[in-house]
């Protein structure tokens, strides 16, 4: 993984993360110069599988500073994601027959420069697993201050 660009600390806290993906991003004119600056927002994402094409919805890619108005892509557009046929195959049916969910993890740029985003099947957390995850990253947190001081 190159350099990242945004993080979806949310699906961190909502899903618990079982297997993780690594995908190419369709995008249009000045979208790429906006998220090398950072104006992506990947909190409400996620992908869905249509026709055997995986896509990312409800991704925020705020426009470039100095794009022309009138061949502005739309923020929230949908956008197609670069998989292959296997990879698209074996989400499919991970989420019809187990329920999972498929959410945005990052958008970074790899060594070649290309903007790739990594994407997870994850299965939702329930109100009690999240409270367990918080306190066993407080206590981690204590744990290193206590032996921070020794």
């Amino acid at each position: 993984m190159g350099k990242t660009v945004a993080r979806n600390k949310k699906a961190y806290h909502d899903y618990e993360i079982l297997e993780k993906f690594e995908a190419g991003i369709s995008l249009e004119g000045s979208e790429v110069k906006a998220i090398r600056e950072g104006r992506v927002n990947l909190k409400d994402g996620f992908i869905k599988i249509i026709k055997n094409e995986a896509f990312l919805f409800n991704v925020h890619v705020t426009h470039f500073s100095t794009t022309n108005q009138h061949f502005k892509p739309d923020e929230r557009r949908t956008r197609k994601l670069l998989l292959h046929k296997k990879e698209i195959l074996k989400l499919e049916t991970k989420v019809a027959v187990d329920g999972l969910s498929i959410v945005p993890l990052s958008i970074f740029f790899n060594n070649r420069n290309l903007a790739k985003v990594q994407i997870a099947l994850a299965r939702g957390k329930k109100l009690h697993d999240k409270r367990e995850s918080l306190k066993k990253r407080q206590a981690a947190r204590d744990t290193a201050a206590a032996m921070k001081g020794y």
